[in-house]
């Protein structure tokens, strides 16, 4: 199961006035590195956009009935799939773990969603949504692993380098993988892929390392965004494509990138985003002498009051 740039491009043109063209922040004096502020998406997330590819595609396809569409979610893409839902006029049903957010549960629910709990943690919510969706013939959206829903967080890339196309490396924090799988589609053989997980949730690094994707213990601070237990097919071949630069940063440095966005920036990130800003902050990535980068901060449902 792989994507392409095609796919990519195929998505810009279903979603393109449904979602935000979000800003490209430039760097402050000579440290060459941009942040695209994918925050500032419709829900506060990336997954916005692949939630838009998922249902229009559906919907030309034939594939939607009256049951409209069922996700499984920690909390953000059952948000983007409900916010979505709404605007197209599509019933949704979202399962999420008992774990989830409540600042996610009532936004989901705000967007007219039926929110239902189900088991402690992503992967029984997702046995779940499987479940109703066969018993009750709703359409299946995946959370990060199926290609529209890949293809459509691609578009961000796309956007990056037509802004700036001298960027030479965009780095992503990596849970299931749809968000990386789908930029390393839309850069392959453009620009490099940085691809940063939680020292605690490192589903695509064990995978490289093991030749396969393998289910892994996950905790951590980042959790709630980046909690699943295996990475997706997606993003397993996109890396068998094209090697990314696989990292890996801790709680505590997550914690300090989510501080500094905010007392730099005035960005409020979850810390699910400010786990990309981490690498750098922290020297797990290094760039090379003239290396343009920009860095994904790709969700802001948090509590802002956690900041301080």
């Amino acid at each position: 199961m792989t994507i392409s740039r095609d796919d990519v491009l195929a998505a810009a043109d279903r979603i393109r006035g449904r979602v935000r063209r979000t800003p490209l922040l430039p760097p402050a004096g000579d440290d060459r590195v941009w942040l695209k502020l994918e925050h500032l998406q419709h829900c506060g997330v990336f997954k916005t956009r692949g939630a838009f590819n998922r249902q229009l595609a559906a919907l030309e396809r034939g594939e939607l009935g009256d049951a409209g569409i069922v996700v499984a979610s920690g909390g953000n893409a059952g948000l983007a799939q409900a916010f979505a839902a709404r605007q197209l006029g599509i019933r949704a049903t979202v399962f999420v773990p008992e774990a989830a957010p409540e600042v996610k549960i009532r936004r989901i629910a705000s967007y007219g969603a039926e929110v239902r709990r189900a088991g402690a943690e992503y992967a029984e919510a997702y046995e779940a949504a499987v479940a109703f969706g066969e018993q009750h013939g709703a359409t299946f959206a995946h959370a990060y692993d199926q290609p529209d829903v890949a293809a459509g967080a691609g578009t961000l890339a796309e956007e990056v380098l037509a802004e700036e196309p001298s960027i030479d490396t965009v780095v992503v924090a990596v849970g299931g993988g749809g968000l990386y799988a789908g930029v390393a589609a839309a850069l392959r053989g453009r620009a490099r892929v940085v691809a940063v997980e939680p020292e605690l949730a490192p589903t695509l690094h064990h995978a490289i390392e093991a030749g396969r994707p393998v289910d892994v213990e996950v905790s951590g601070v980042a959790a709630d965004s980046l909690g699943a237990r295996r990475v997706g097919d997606l993003a397993f071949a996109a890396q068998q494509a094209e090697a990314p630069v696989s990292v890996l940063v801790g709680d505590d440095d997550i914690v300090a990138a989510r501080t500094r966005l905010w007392q730099e920036h005035r960005i409020v990130s979850e810390h699910g985003a400010a786990t990309a800003v981490a690498a750098l902050l922290s020297g797990a990535y290094v760039p090379g002498p003239g290396e343009r980068v920009a860095v994904v901060v790709c969700g802001a449902n948090t509590d802002p009051a956690t900041l301080g």
